[in-house]
């Protein structure tokens, strides 16, 4: 496989990777391209399995009985051509054997368009008769045959994942049809392969592969305005990932679907959340916050957890909410400055609701 005319190598780590490295190794030039080798190679596997299916052998029959119609017809045409030839150079003879030999000027005209039709003749016979002998008849698969093909294509695909098969025994088997395959990475989510079939016949197939970032999906601007639509309207992350999924989408690391974790990745970078929460501290008629007195007392959120875990601070969680509730009181505004200026030991606040 190859883009501009080089062949890839392998390389195993630290992924099995297909790169195009000549360029480099004899230019000092960066790396042509590179991507995985996994979905390539399952790719053409796959190409090459429709390959040996019972409808590519009736194509096959169809494709050899449009060959034999059209060198039929060839046929047919050099026929005709050599007797316009054959006519054309007995009329010339004609009318050379009847001219009066003493009007020597129309005598030599007329040999010498004689001799002109015989050698035209005789380049149209040697025509005819090298492609005839170069034309091959057209391999016709026998029943036997057929069936054998058959049986491999239904049965190849289950045993190929298996043990049965060696390495080197499946590279023997792609290579009885496929004479080659070219790779073109374009776009940067995208591998272009044209697989050259043994006979000149070709197959081209577009092959998604992971990428390391969002920005090189090729429709990513569309993703991501598909992913805000369905946010607004209502839906949950899981669903927008199926239904993404079903129009063609996918994430940038996975080539089959899209994952849940690209729906919130876009949902955070454009600030928009499930629960208000997680942007905007809660309001609880009659009660604050540990966020909401942090700010009112001007210390860190963290000095408020630090107490209630050493016993300085005593109060329960809200059943309801699961939050450290206080109560919005002037009361509990000035024992929490005592205890932030060390005018108190410890703090116990009745927090039930």
């Amino acid at each position: 496989m190859w883009q501009c005319g080089h062949k890839l190598v392998v390389q195993y780590h630290p992924e099995s990777r297909y790169v195009c490295n000549y360029l480099r190794l004899r230019c000092s030039e960066s790396v042509c391209q590179h991507f995985p080798t996994d979905p390539l190679d399952t790719a053409v596997v796959q190409a090459f399995f429709a390959a040996l299916s019972p409808v590519e052998l009736d194509a096959y029959q169809r494709v050899i009985a449009a060959e034999q119609h059209h060198a039929q017809r060839l046929d047919q045409a050099q026929r005709q051509q050599l007797e316009r030839l054959h006519y054309q150079a007995a009329l010339a003879e004609r009318q050379y054997r009847q001219v009066d030999p003493d009007n020597r000027l129309v005598a030599a005209e007329l040999e010498r368009r004689w001799e002109l039709a015989l050698r035209e003749l005789t380049h149209a016979e040697q025509t005819s008769a090298e492609v005839q002998h170069a034309t091959l008849p057209a391999p016709v698969l026998s029943p036997e045959l057929q069936a054998a093909f058959t049986a491999i294509g239904q049965r190849l695909p289950e045993l190929w994942p298996q043990a049965v098969l060696s390495q080197p025994q499946r590279k023997a088997l792609l290579r009885c049809l496929i004479e080659k395959v070219v790779a073109h990475r374009h776009p940067r989510d995208q591998v272009q392969l044209r697989i050259v079939w043994a006979g000149g016949d070709t197959t081209e197939l577009a092959v998604p592969i992971p990428v390391g970032s969002w920005t090189e999906l090729s429709n990513s601007a569309a993703l991501e305005q598909r992913i805000l639509a369905l946010h607004q309207q209502g839906w949950n992350d899981a669903a927008i990932a199926a239904q993404l999924t079903a129009e063609g989408y996918r994430s940038p690391k996975d080539t089959t679907q899209v994952r849940v974790g690209t729906i919130k990745v876009v949902r955070r970078k454009h600030k928009l959340f499930v629960n208000r929460c997680q942007s905007h501290p809660r309001h609880i008629p009659g009660y604050l916050t540990v966020p909401q007195l942090a700010k009112a007392l001007g210390v860190p959120v963290h000095w408020f957890y630090l107490r209630i875990n050493n016993g300085t601070l005593v109060l329960t969680r809200d059943a309801a909410t699961g939050l450290y509730l206080f109560p919005d009181t002037a009361h509990t505004r000035h024992q929490l400055e005592k205890l932030k200026a060390g005018q108190l030991q410890t703090l116990c606040l009745d927090t039930a609701r």
